[in-house]
């Protein structure tokens, strides 16, 4: 297994659990093997040490030197528009999806429910529509 995300200054990391978790953070130093201190100038994370088990790396790096002031950390963070790339990923569609699902209430889960049913009703309708096109040639 070749790894891609290493342990970086500059390294954009999602906060998975904790108090800023759902946050996004860049690396500003590493402390030692377990902690590392970060900032989160644009995401409302102040500078603090921080486990690595509890922050998940990501793609983005930005270029700050080692031990940046947040005035930096800001500026890079802007230029390199992590915010607008972290909100087209993927990864943050599907944490949306999760907590747009788990907000529902059960009238919504059941709308949800009958759109479905109708859904495949119409698509098993055009299917069979379809084999019997086939059938006839």
């Amino acid at each position: 297994m070749v790894f891609k995300r290493f342990v970086e200054i500059g390294r954009v990391a999602y906060v998975s659990f904790g108090p800023h978790a759902g946050k996004l953070v860049a690396i500003v130093d590493v402390i030692d093997q377990n902690r590392a201190l970060v900032d989160g100038p644009c995401t409302g994370v102040k500078r603090q040490s921080m486990p690595f088990k509890c922050m998940q790396l990501t793609d983005y790096v930005i270029k700050v030197p080692h031990s940046a002031r947040q005035k930096f950390v800001r500026k890079a963070w802007e230029k390199a528009q992590v915010n607008e790339k972290w909100e087209q990923s993927s990864w943050a569609k599907k944490i949306e999806a999760k907590q747009k699902r788990a907000k529902m209430s059960d009238f919504d889960r059941y709308k949800v429910m009958k759109a479905k049913r109708m859904r495949n009703k119409i698509i098993k309708h055009e299917v069979k529509k379809l084999q019997k096109e086939a059938a006839k040639k």
